[in-house]
């Protein structure tokens, strides 16, 4: 018996993950936006006092109409997947890299796209570790740290003729 996923959770899917893009926020803000201001306009235009449209609808439907604004704004789409940001990453640490992962995370009020590469040299076990945090939306390194490997990894790889194989 092993770690495996529920089959409630496993969605039988192989491959290479494509990570959704930023842009997705546009259409939510807009629909916000549309939806703050066709409440708003609905609200004013109501005669007279009634009950349900009150000062709070319209503070409720500025908040939204501002989030909605706010949504459009920081929904930019990123020009860099995963892919060119380990090429980036492998440029910035100054070792060939061998294993990576890659992490999309945002920074900023402005929710700017940034990948987090956990780089490894190509050694066998690597000498060198980075990470790197390459932004998404124009390739520029925004960060790296580069130290030495401090954790103790066994070979690999097959060994030698001469070397543990032998008991």
């Amino acid at each position: 018996m092993g770690d495996e996923l529920p089959e409630d959770l496993d969605r039988g899917f192989v491959g290479a993950y494509k990570f959704p893009d930023n842009n997705r926020r546009r259409l939510t803000g807009a629909l916000y936006l549309a939806i703050a201001i066709a409440v708003g306009t609905g609200s004013v235009l109501v005669p007279g006092d009634p009950v349900l449209v009150n000062a709070g609808l319209l503070i409720g439907c500025s908040g939204l109409g501002l989030f909605g604004l706010y949504s459009l704004a920081a929904g930019r789409g990123f020009s860099l997947d995963e892919n060119a940001a380990l090429v980036s990453a492998n440029q910035a640490v100054g070792f060939p890299v061998g294993h990576a992962s890659a992490q999309l995370g945002w920074r900023g009020l402005m929710s700017r796209p940034t990948w987090k590469m956990l780089v490894y040299s190509a050694e066998d076990p690597p000498v060198s570790r980075g990470l790197v945090l390459v932004d998404a939306i124009n390739g520029t390194i925004v960060d790296a740290y580069v130290e030495d490997n401090p954790e103790d990894w066994i070979r690999t790889a097959e060994p030698d003729d001469d070397s543990e194989s032998r008991i």
